[in-house]
């Protein structure tokens, strides 16, 4: 408490000041440059003080001491929205607002923890706003209806999936030789995991919100269904895509210096975006990847100048190029460990052999030849309920309209969510609420052990 309320005085102070430059047609570079200094700073030392000692020791035979710092809840959210406000106050693209107003506007708790990644002017104008003074049942049923699915998916889908991904990485993370299948099963279950997991709390946040007349902007729309990298990043974690290209890759001069100066501002970018997520190298490597591929789709696009190819044939392999390259980088992202990483890389190319449940003998007899069939445990992933749940998950990230389409949600031109719900036919959104709310008595007795949303943890 003491760290962000800390952090959101000198914020203010740095953005008041600004402020009241602007207000004279002035701009101070050093003031915006301090308040970036104390941001990086106070994030940097929660979050990377012990990952810099370490590497220092490896490099250098030294002992110096590794700090233990408990990594502060919503650190990284928090820090990238106030970064964002101190830049927008340079650029005179904020207003002028008191102290618990800009306390507010840091600590709504729908989205601190985990985002999305909010600006100024998308929320104040909110919070004053007549709506969310008094109790609109339209806002409460689009927060009910939102907040209801996101559950669903984070303690029916989500949380199962751990059950299958979470073994297959612990085994890796003990050198436990992995085979093809079980890597595989591990790689994909974690894949789904993540998707619904932070699906799930992507949809609660603008739920909880929603409740109180607010709308965020979307932060979550369908990745999996990208036909390319860049698009899946248009769709993943929008705000915070948002972010590093506003606040990062456009400062580095974008695409506006040649197309060798846009790849290297491009991976710079990912690998920037990577270390944001967690003080390890195997984020720095998640990143680095994803810039890889961003630099490669890129350039097939200059290949292709312009032309779009609309074959079915070629539209579903390029879906399936870029969710496997997706998946192939979760190894990272999820890993504790590069060697950890690489021991699953190992077996995802079938390093140790294949190896199924053998109930599933019955139905592949005509693998018998090149795989084994055994006992159910980590040596035979996926077991048969392990595939229904892969089945499961994939139909629906894949087939299923998600929830802004069945809400037929409009967005603003800041991406904010426009409440669409009242003009929904009336036997469409009975079907729509009654549907909501039992997947909501699912969800409510699915609940048992603590669980934790994956982004919490960056």
């Amino acid at each position: 408490m003491i760290l962000i309320l800390g952090s959101i005085a000198v914020n203010y102070a740095f953005g008041h000041a600004q402020n009241l430059l602007h207000d004279q047609g002035k701009q101070s570079r050093p003031l915006m440059a301090g308040a970036g200094l104390f941001n990086l700073g106070l994030l940097g030392y929660y979050k990377y003080a012990g990952f810099i000692t370490e590497n220092i020791n490896a490099l250098s035979a030294s002992a110096l001491p590794v700090p233990e710092i408990i990594l502060p809840l919503a650190i990284s959210f928090f820090t990238f929205q106030q970064i964002a406000y101190q830049v927008d106050a340079y650029r005179g693209e904020t207003k002028e607002h008191g102290f618990l107003d800009y306390v507010l506007f840091v600590t709504f708790f729908p989205q601190l923890v985990a985002g999305p990644i909010v600006h100024h002017k998308e929320m104040m104008p909110q919070f004053r706003a007549q709506r969310t003074l008094g109790i609109n049942p339209d806002h409460l049923a689009l927060g009910l209806v939102l907040f209801s699915c996101g559950l669903f998916k984070k303690v029916v889908l989500a949380d199962n999936l751990a059950r299958y991904a979470t073994p297959v990485f612990d085994a890796a993370n003990g050198d436990v030789p992995l085979t093809l299948f079980e890597s595989w099963g591990g790689v994909l279950a974690y894949s789904f995991q993540i998707y619904f997991d932070f699906s799930g709390y992507s949809d609660m946040a603008l739920g909880l919100a929603a409740l109180f007349g607010i709308m965020l902007p979307l932060n979550f729309l369908s990745p999996y269904r990208a036909g390319n990298i860049i698009d899946f990043w248009r769709r993943w974690h929008i705000t915070l895509s948002r972010f590093l290209r506003d606040y990062l890759y456009i400062p580095l001069g974008g695409n506006r210096k040649g197309k060798l100066r846009r790849y290297n501002n491009l991976l710079m970018t990912m690998l920037i975006g990577g270390i944001w997520h967690g003080a390890g190298w195997t984020f720095v490597i998640w990143g680095g990847l994803h810039g890889v591929y961003l630099i490669i789709n890129h350039a097939w696009h200059r290949v292709l100048k312009g032309a779009r190819i609309t074959h079915p044939i070629y539209k579903l392999a390029a879906w399936a190029l870029t969710f496997t390259a997706v998946s192939f980088a979760w190894v990272f992202f999820r890993a504790e460990s590069a060697d950890a990483a690489f021991n699953i890389c190992r077996a995802l190319i079938g390093q140790n052999g294949a190896v199924l449940d053998y109930r599933l003998e019955s139905i592949l007899p005509f693998m018998a030849d090149l795989i084994r069939f055994e006992g159910t445990g980590i040596g035979a992933f996926p077991s048969v309920y392990g595939v229904l749940w892969l089945g499961a998950a994939a139909g629906i990230a894949w087939l299923c309209p998600n929830i802004y389409s069945m809400l037929a949600v409009k967005t603003d031109q800041d991406s904010l969510l426009v409440n669409n719900l009242a003009a929904l036919p009336k036997g469409r959104r009975t079907l729509l609420l009654a549907f909501m709310a039992l997947l909501l008595v699912v969800a409510l007795g699915q609940i048992g052990a603590p669980s934790e949303f994956l982004y919490f943890d960056f």
